[in-house]
């Protein structure tokens, strides 16, 4: 244990040693993401950030931690990560459409399932204790899986430093749920979170606002593709609540998802069509500097790792009264700033309804609305 923590360390060291030659590289290569209308940087800046932390990763799993790894999974692990690699330095250098790097993203998964074999295959059901095997349904809810966490983590890169962080707290999260609650006998899973969590630590001071190289699709995608891959290695053979946590644990990225698609079909906007209207985005518009923005995403980050973790502790009778508790939470924070459009807030009016009609079946009910001078009763009852 202490070879893997010493060898773990000096994945971070080799990382930011290794960025500044990347960093060059991107320039030669042109792969420099000029100021836009969409962008916040305000210089052209290099991008493929993630071609280092690919490569420091497989420094580790193929040097450093080699002994970790069973032979034929991690190969095709290589192989499969290698078509995102390509995928995102095409796209950061050529500019793909969405359709293309989707396309790019099928490629990966069906080595993962086919090749690597890493697939979801039953899924047990709570307090019934039944077992549901998904046959035919086990390709599709696989693919469906790693298009989807891949896509999350690369909408989110959108401020420096975000998309590293959140996933270093994601990935770190994950490999405590794997070595201390999983039980699944395969110590490799959980040392590949950590083993990538340390390259993104070695990366952060790069990318951190003011970031001097971005991740790009090269790394946005690749860090989305291998927690997805990691998170399904330990779902091998799913229970409803070891489904859940990977999906709790990257709650940023994907609340962020679905409710931009929601978002633009509300609007009537094609669902791949980028727009200004991201969490990032809307903390900002209330008022927050760049950096401040990052770390509040941080902290909801750390929440959401730590409500994973209460799910695991939880008796099973407690599941469900969490879950109802973190949508209603998540639905008032989203609609509190308006992640949706500032009109659409269906909970928010709806309690609203529910107090003035209090107010109105109760006359010694007095509502005001906050900056507003408080009514003559209550002044005279103090």
């Amino acid at each position: 244990m202490f070879k893997i923590i010493v060898d773990l360390f000096f994945l971070v060291i080799i990382q930011a040693a290794i960025t500044p030659f990347i960093r060059r590289l991107a320039f030669v290569l042109g792969a420099v993401d000029n100021p836009n209308a969409r962008r916040v940087n305000k210089k052209p800046m290099p991008t493929i950030g993630g071609l280092g932390i690919f490569v420091t990763f497989n420094i580790g799993a193929f040097v450093l931690l080699r002994e970790q790894f069973p032979t034929h999974e991690l190969f095709a692990l290589l192989l499969a990560s290698s078509v995102i690699v390509l995928t995102g330095l095409i796209d950061d250098i050529l500019e793909l459409n969405p359709k293309q790097k989707m396309f790019g993203i099928l490629i990966a998964a069906l080595i993962i399932y086919f090749l690597a074999g890493i697939r979801m295959n039953v899924l047990n059901l709570p307090f019934v204790n039944h077992e549901i095997n998904l046959g035919w349904w086990s390709l599709p809810i696989t693919i469906f899986w790693i298009l989807a966490l891949t896509n999350a983590v690369n909408l989110i890169d959108g401020l420096d430093g975000l998309a590293d962080g959140v996933s270093m707290i994601s990935l770190v999260t994950m490999g405590v749920v794997g070595y201390f609650f999983l039980h699944t006998h395969q110590l490799y899973v959980p040392i590949a979170c950590f083993m990538l969590a340390c390259c993104l630590l070695g990366f952060l001071p790069y990318n951190f606002h003011p970031a001097k190289i971005f991740l790009g699709d090269t790394g946005a995608l690749y860090i989305g593709f291998m927690i997805a891959v990691l998170s399904l290695k330990g779902l091998k053979n799913v229970t409803f609540i070891s489904l859940l946590v990977p999906i709790i644990i990257l709650g940023v990225p994907i609340t962020d998802t679905v409710y931009a698609m929601i978002r633009r079909r509300l609007n009537k906007q094609p669902v791949s069509q980028a727009d200004k209207h991201h969490l990032h985005h809307q903390l900002m518009n209330m008022g927050l500097t760049h950096r401040q923005t990052v770390l509040t995403i941080y902290a909801l980050s750390l929440i959401f790792s730590f409500i994973s973790l209460l799910f695991l502790l939880s008796p099973s009778w407690g599941i469900w009264p969490l879950i109802l508790a973190l949508l209603f939470a998540l639905e008032i924070f989203v609609e509190s700033i308006g992640l949706l459009g500032e009109k659409y807030k269906p909970l928010m009016h709806l309690i609203q309804k529910i107090i003035n009609q209090r107010s109105k079946d109760d006359p010694t009910v007095e509502v005001w609305h906050l900056g507003e001078e408080k009514p003559d009763q209550l002044k005279k009852k103090r």
